[in-house]
């Protein structure tokens, strides 16, 4: 699987972003000459697309970065519903160093650790996204400031933000080398359990409970390893949902709070306020200008 190294001095140049929703079961991608980078991030459904002979299959959560030059089709009808964007690399020479490699044994999505640099990004061709909600806010936010201010240096830096992200999902959250193995394992099922239950009224008390730990002990475990409280790390991660959520779809405010385990809005407005400095409304609406495609 290809890996592109790109280096981050000056930021990438954008072309142009969208979300697309596949108009019906039969809609396939269009065949082109691919001449710039192209970023796919899968929100629904999969998509059947190639390069060249090369063919692929990116499913919900997981994204495709695919290289120019080549000639870009789809393969399969695919329903499915994506954010997009099209960049090009050092003044579009698009010359990035390639590693080429083979994933692991039962591991599709494999990716190798890169020798850490901060003026240096590595990006699987493709892989699972771990948090694709903040790839969601990020992408509304460029549409929202490519319509607003058409500054090319702005969108420059938008997009290169997106790039910097899925580098540091992919590579540097976990940050924990230090960390036992086995208080690790705790930390990853304590986090997988709240994303599971992210939809309800979680309690660290039912948290201490599922796990057969003391409440104060798995507390301070918590606050020890992530250096977050972990009642506030729940309250986060239901508030990073919600700006997914609020930016991504036209449900009422209301609605969004109690899928998130929120008895009532006040509640719910009042704990987003507290995380955001802004109102759920007014954060809807300082990103309201999407840019959505139907071919």
């Amino acid at each position: 699987m290809e890996q592109f190294e790109f280096q981050t001095e000056i930021p990438f140049h954008f072309n142009w972003s969208g979300k697309f929703i596949a108009p019906d079961e039969n809609w396939m991608h269009i065949t082109r000459n691919l001449a710039d980078f192209e970023l796919i991030v899968m929100t629904k459904g999969e998509l059947y697309i190639a390069a060249d002979e090369k063919k692929y299959t990116v499913q919900e959560g997981e994204y495709i970065l695919m290289r120019p030059p080549c000639r870009q089709y789809g393969y399969k009808p695919s329903q499915c519903t994506f954010y997009w964007t099209h960049f090009a690399y050092h003044n579009w020479q698009n010359n990035p160093v390639v590693h080429s490699g083979q994933p692991a044994a039962g591991s599709p999505r494999a990716i190798m650790s890169p020798e850490h640099s901060d003026s240096t990004i590595l990006l699987p061709m493709i892989a699972k996204i771990p948090r694709i909600d903040r790839l969601i806010v990020l992408f509304k936010q460029l549409h929202d400031c490519d319509r607003k201010y058409h500054n090319r240096n702005l969108n420059n830096y938008s997009l290169t933000t997106i790039l910097c992200e899925l580098y540091s999902q992919l590579y540097l959250s976990a940050g924990q080398a230090t960390v036992k193995r086995e208080q690790m394992q705790l930390y990853t099922d304590i986090v997988d359990y709240i994303s599971w239950r992210i939809h309800e009224n979680i309690k660290v008390s039912e948290i201490a409970t599922y796990f057969e730990y003391n409440e104060k002990y798995l507390t301070t475990f918590f606050k020890k390893i992530s250096g977050t409280p972990l009642k506030n790390y729940i309250l986060s991660q239901k508030m990073e949902l919600a700006k997914a959520l609020l930016t991504d779809s036209n449900q009422p405010i209301a609605q969004i709070g109690y899928d998130l385990g929120f008895t009532d809005n006040h509640n719910f407005s009042s704990a987003f306020k507290k995380i955001t400095g802004q109102s759920p409304s007014e954060y809807r609406e300082a990103y309201a200008e999407r840019m959505l495609f139907h071919q």
